[in-house]
């Protein structure tokens, strides 16, 4: 099926003189581009997918894209894409909503986005690929019981109560806060009551409720660097202020960070598995950490959507259970223990805030998938849950044993990373001259999905890496699917004769 901007480029390619394709499609694209059809700020789709949609060879997209790229209408950012250039090359018209294209009856000024979305663009980091070897982040969904999932399903659908089949008003379903309750504190030493628990559809919903609720335009977040890009942009598109504090060995560090000056409204940290580098922070930094937000009024945002996944020492406890009264608000997920599509999260408020919470979710998010919720509540409950996460903790050990020692018998320990043993990805180290995003690239045009570390950087230092993600990579497939980052780093490790 097309897409709306494949039928405009369809159409016009249509219209234009004969002529060599990829020079059509070249005039076709700036020529949208000039007039406004596709805005400032837009992302466009991937060569192999426009190629797809236009029936055209990708290799006629490409030379299209370069030469906009070169002459400053689009450029690339690091494993998010290709996009139109907020500020156009001189000369470029500026299209007067007097003048604005018309595609039918409809003018293309709907088409164009506020200056916030435009931005929200420009940074994103959800790329178009979301499987594969070596895609970071990415559980292997293929080990999912979908056989007792589904048993437990039909046996619940057979008798749903009537509240289950309405929007929520709860914040969640009532079962799967009570089932979550009792497993957080078992597992991670969570102290909450199920009024506390907030079911979300995803992380970044949880963010985007907090930011509306806890933070006015303007406040300022404090997030790691390097850090997860999508707290960024949802915090940033909700008008925070971002100041990025330096992670280490130990975590988010302090020393730097004085909260005196400006404290800020919100902590963002990932204490059990740092994202991306590996480290977690330590029981001394986490204690000085309670402290610091307490004095300075700030809430803390605990993202602990890694911590079933440590394959040696024992996990550290949860931030929010290290303190009664503790000003943290706890985050975690199903997306990585069991599949993303299942779209199920959940945070731990505070009880002062508990009520206010589930009012705003209802409000901005109208709750829902009660069934779902119900046949998850009864999966943790039986205890289904729990032995698939351990399951699965043994395979993603024995993958990323494997992986360590393809990279250490191939390149050596120095492309090894300082991190923990945890997470579904670990991070190959590269020496500071060789271009990580453009390797990335390149490994992406072979079939190979990584992310650049230098990506995750907001301030000037950065580390030269790859994000490799082992989780959905067999154990036995490891080496094969390395093969091509071995043969790309070879060329930019050997020195030009």
């Amino acid at each position: 099926m097309r897409t709306l901007l494949g039928d405009l480029l369809a159409s016009r390619l249509s219209q234009t003189p004969p002529g060599m394709l990829n020079k059509r499609l070249y005039d076709v694209l700036q020529c949208a581009i000039q007039d406004g059809s596709i805005a400032p700020g837009s992302r466009l789709p991937g060569s192999r997918d426009l190629a797809k949609d236009l029936s055209v060879s990708r290799n006629t997209v490409l030379s299209a894209y370069d030469q906009l790229q070169s002459e400053g209408y689009l450029q690339t950012r690091a494993g998010s894409g290709t996009f139109v250039c907020e500020v156009l090359p001189e000369g470029v018209p500026q299209v007067t909503e007097e003048a604005a294209p018309v595609i039918g009856q409809q003018s293309l000024n709907v088409a164009r986005l506020s200056t916030r979305g435009s931005r929200l663009l420009m940074h994103s980091g959800a790329g178009q690929h979301q499987w594969g070897a070596f895609m970071p982040g990415v559980p292997d969904v293929s080990h999912m019981p979908h056989d007792i999932w589904r048993k437990i399903h039909l046996r619940l659908s057979r008798r749903m109560p009537v509240e289950a089949l309405s929007y929520s008003s709860h914040g969640g379903c009532l079962q799967l806060q009570q089932a979550l309750a009792e497993y957080l504190w078992v597992i991670r030493s969570v102290n909450c009551t199920p009024e506390q628990i907030l079911i979300t559809a995803g992380t970044h919903q949880a963010l985007d409720l907090l930011a509306k609720m806890l933070c006015d335009p303007g406040d300022r977040a404090w997030i790691e660097e390097p850090g997860y890009w999508g707290i960024r942009n949802v915090l940033a598109v909700n008008g925070i202020e971002l100041q990025p504090v330096p992670v280490d060995e130990e975590g988010l560090t302090l020393n730097g960070a004085d909260a005196d000056v400006r404290p800020p409204r919100l902590i963002c940290v990932t204490p059990s598995h740092q994202y991306p580098l590996g480290s977690v922070m330590s029981l001394r930094r986490r204690h000085q950490l309670l402290a610091l937000a307490s004095k300075a009024g700030s809430w803390v945002i605990e993202d602990d959507y890694d911590s079933e996944f440590r394959f040696t020492e024992s996990p550290i406890p949860a931030l929010q259970g290290l303190a009664p009264d503790a000003p943290v608000i706890y985050l975690g997920t199903f997306s990585k223990t069991l599949y993303p599509g299942l779209r199920l999260s959940y945070m731990v408020v505070p009880e002062p805030l508990a009520a206010r919470m589930k009012v705003a979710l209802s409000e901005l998010y109208r709750g829902g998938n009660g069934l779902v919720q119900l046949t998850l509540a009864a999966f943790i409950r039986e205890g289904h849950y729990a032995a698939h996460v351990r399951k699965m903790r043994q395979l993603y050990s024995r993958r990323r044993a494997e992986l360590v020692r393809v990279i250490r018998e191939s390149l050596g320990e120095a492309f090894i990373a300082r991190q923990s043993n945890a997470g579904l990805h670990l991070v190959l180290s590269l020496p500071a001259h060789i271009d990580d995003v453009a390797l990335s690239a390149g490994l992406e045009q072979n079939g190979v999905l990584t992310r650049p570390l230098s990506a995750y950087y907001q301030l000037g230092t950065v580390r030269r890496g790859l994000l490799l993600g082992f989780a959905c990579v067999e154990e036995h497939e490891m080496a094969e699917k390395f093969a091509p980052v071995l043969v790309c780093l070879a060329r930019l490790l050997t020195p030009p004769s």
